[in-house]
């Protein structure tokens, strides 16, 4: 485990500033899909806020700023939500041949319950009218935009020692009537947000041998894809 670095209030001037300033290359290296290391303990509001802050100012097509952030700590919605994720996470292992269920049983998919927050990120299409500077051509970079956010959020709660994990095992539809969403708007992920006692040297899909990661050459590409 890869120790934290927690924040540094002893200054006054810095209340926000870790001991030791991460650099962005830093946290992305120590970033992990978190699951099984949340502390249980809360996330302080003050703490969250800036996380968000720094989600909130991510770039985005025509400035539409897309996205909203729902938090959710009430313990009977994390227990609906943990619920229905635990059925989906079900299905999908009974879908797999008996040798990849086999590797995917001993890996926890979510810290729905452990992170005592959770926090829906939502895309909204409309927002900024029809006529969108930049989305013209590619309608997608409106979603790509709300999922900068989401990195921008990620980055943020790692370099104050908070952690962060996706969870993708459910339907939309569920989620969005569970957190009040209202059309057009759709729900694009939640995310578990919480203290953890540490960051897993190597990520888990790699350690439960899931799939290991592509080397660097084996992805960049000169001048065309096909040479």
């Amino acid at each position: 485990m890869v120790a934290v670095t927690q924040p540094d209030r002893s200054r006054p001037d810095r209340p926000s500033a870790p001991a030791e300033p991460m650099s962005v290359h830093e946290a992305i290296a120590l970033r992990r899909d978190v699951r099984a290391e949340f502390s249980g303990a809360p996330i302080d509001d003050a703490t969250l806020m800036r996380i968000l802050g720094s989600a909130h100012r991510a770039p985005s097509v025509g400035n539409t700023q897309p996205w909203d952030f729902v938090v959710i700590r009430d313990p009977d919605t994390l227990d609906e939500f943990a619920g229905h994720v635990a059925d989906k996470r079900r299905a999908f292992a009974e879908s797999l041949p008996p040798e990849r269920t086999e590797t995917f049983n001993p890996i926890k998919i979510e810290g729905i319950r452990e992170s005592r927050t959770g926090i829906v990120v939502t895309y909204d299409g409309s927002r900024g009218g029809p006529n969108i500077l930049g989305r013209h051509t590619i309608e997608d970079t409106g979603l790509f935009s709300a999922v900068l956010a989401i990195q921008n959020l990620w980055l943020a709660a790692v370099s104050e020692g908070i952690g962060v994990g996706w969870v993708s095992f459910y339907d939309e539809d569920f989620l969005t009537r569970l957190a009040g969403i209202p059309a057009p708007v759709r729900p694009i992920a939640w995310l578990c947000v919480g203290p953890v006692t540490g960051f897993q040297q190597v990520p888990d899909l790699e350690r439960f041998g899931w799939r290991g990661r592509r080397p660097l050459e084996d992805a960049v590409h000169q001048e065309r894809y096909c040479g």
